[in-house]
């Protein structure tokens, strides 16, 4: 019985709070080591933002919905290990090219830069050129574009030199914006769609950290990191729900719609209330998404809860990268786009940020699209604020005019539409200061964290991340009972070139601090 809430206590093995691609990882490995994990889940379904979705009905056809499309990157090695070792790695569908869409002063141009940019015959980082060898590339670009290469470059370098989470280089108070900001119309527009397409925010609010680590990791240092793949129809359900499966054929539990009230240190543990239940663990591993990770702890740093194993709340308290929201769109029509890649990005006068051709991706849309010669696509927008605000039938309408307005062949064409809002789930990469910005590792004893916010030396992102920093606090949780870790893979290497200016670099910077030190 516990003395403070009067709630008979069960005693657990290990306590982990979220099923999502994190949790779910952490319990996997544990399970595997014969400890039986407890997951608790507010959800009514596991994945987190890997869960599948409700049904829609379009035109007398069924379309199973999800948080949005997904991407497996190649430099995805730990998420791949891990389900190919267990026998769940679905069969993916390899990208084929991505169509980057202009809008300036109301003319809209295309281009198709993904195959260019992966595929180059440049090496690293230089392999951007390949894409001045494309005429509607070119055609893009104006003398300004031209005249700002300098600045791109710069800017390309910058990004080798420093590696915000390697080096824990938070680069406090700097912004994507300001990076950019001498660089010309459209060669900024090109980054910056690439890089709110994967961050999801304004460039003003994406911290410089997070821009260039996700710059390194996904395209910079090697051309093939660019390469990714789609999960099958089943979205990310496809994953998740095999993981959980394969958990609990181990021997762990998992609980749906059990919200996490509160968490307690206590003398001998930690204390979980769940829904008028408490269940107590020696360990726990707190893997949900940054906002819920902040409401859970912001009670364990605050001076009242000092004295009960708590941390004194130091200046500016703990550091949580921002959760962001979007909005996913989606609209049918009777017929197909005559031209452009099955997926890739508006940059510009747009409302929209990414889109996917559905009907070019998942059997079943393609299957429909075959029977009826319709076409689906899927458009997430990311904000501002004021335009997530929009109310839901402005919102549709302005995506479709923005949508026929590229496509004009599907004016009048469309079949019908579904909005879908996600919540603040998003998490907004940053690197924060190494005091305060909590690792899978807490300053609370038997607490450990784990999601794509946590600090950890990897430099991975998103499903990666939450993979890494999965393992990783499995790992501590077995280190703490005497039992075997699992290894984690490194990234893959940069390409000898970039790694070469990369190296340059940081010796630049080390002799500059040599010499400044020197002076003192």
């Amino acid at each position: 019985m516990n003395r403070r809430s009067g709630h008979k206590v069960l005693k657990q093995d290990v306590i982990i709070i979220g099923a999502g691609l994190a949790g779910l990882t952490a319990a996997l490995h544990l399970a595997e080591r014969g400890v039986r994990p407890l997951v608790l889940e507010s959800a009514a379904r596991v994945g987190g933002r890997l869960a599948g979705g409700d049904e829609v009905v379009i035109n007398g056809a069924t379309f199973r919905l999800e948080h949005g499309v997904h991407g497996i990157w190649a430099q995805y090695r730990n998420f791949n290990a891990m389900l190919a070792r267990h026998n769940l790695r679905p069969v993916f569908i390899p990208a084929e090219d991505e169509t980057w869409v202009y809008r300036r002063h109301g003319y809209t141009r295309l281009a198709n830069v993904g195959r260019a940019i992966r595929r180059s015959p440049i090496p690293a980082p230089l392999h951007y050129l390949n894409l001045f060898l494309n005429p509607r590339f070119l055609w893009m670009l104006d003398i300004r574009d031209w005249l700002s290469l300098l600045h791109v470059w710069a800017g390309l370098v910058f990004a080798l030199g420093i590696d915000p989470i390697g080096e824990n280089q938070p680069l406090e108070g700097l912004t994507l914006g300001g990076l950019t900001r001498r660089w010309s119309p459209a060669l900024k527009a090109l980054f910056l769609g690439l890089a709110r397409n994967a961050l999801a925010a304004r460039p003003e609010e994406v911290p410089l950290s997070g821009f260039l680590a996700f710059l390194r990791f996904y395209t910079l240092l090697r051309r093939d990191s660019w390469a990714f793949s789609y999960l099958p129809d089943e979205g990310g359900a496809s994953i998740a729900e095999p993981l959980a499966s394969r958990v609990q054929t181990l021997g762990g539990e998992i609980r749906l719609n059990a919200t996490v009230d509160r968490l307690a240190a206590e003398s001998d543990g930690w204390v979980v209330h769940s829904g008028g239940q408490a269940f107590a663990a020696d360990q726990v591993i707190l893997a949900v998404e940054s906002r819920a990770a902040e409401s859970i702890l912001t009670p364990l740093y605050s001076p009242h809860f000092q004295e009960n194993g708590g941390m004194a709340e130091g200046p500016g308290g703990l550091f949580f990268p921002r959760s962001t929201s979007n909005a996913v769109i989606r609209l049918w029509f009777s017929a197909r786009p005559k031209r452009g890649a099955e997926a890739g990005m508006f940059s510009g006068e747009f409302s929209g940020h990414n889109f996917f051709w559905l009907d070019r991706i998942y059997n079943q849309y393609r299957r429909w699209g075959r029977e009826t010669g319709g076409s689906a696509i899927e458009v997430h927008v990311y904000g501002p604020p004021e335009t997530l605000a929009l109310p839901d039938a402005v919102l549709i309408t302005q995506v479709l005019q923005e949508v026929t307005g590229v496509w004009p062949e599907l004016r009048g064409a469309r079949l019908g539409q579904h909005l879908q809002r996600n919540e603040q789930t998003h998490t907004l990469p940053a690197v924060g200061p190494a005091d305060r910005h909590l690792g899978t590792v807490t300053p609370w004893p038997g607490l450990f964290c784990a999601g794509d916010w946590v600090r950890h030396p990897s430099p991975s992102f998103f499903l990666e991340r939450a993979v890494v920093t999965g393992i990783a606090a499995a790992n501590e949780t077995l280190q703490a009972r005497g039992l075997e870790g699992w290894a984690l893979l490194d990234p893959l290497p940069a390409e000898p070139f970039a790694g070469w200016i990369e190296k340059l670099m940081r010796q630049g910077r080390r002799r500059i601090r040599e010499k400044k030190r020197g002076k003192v």
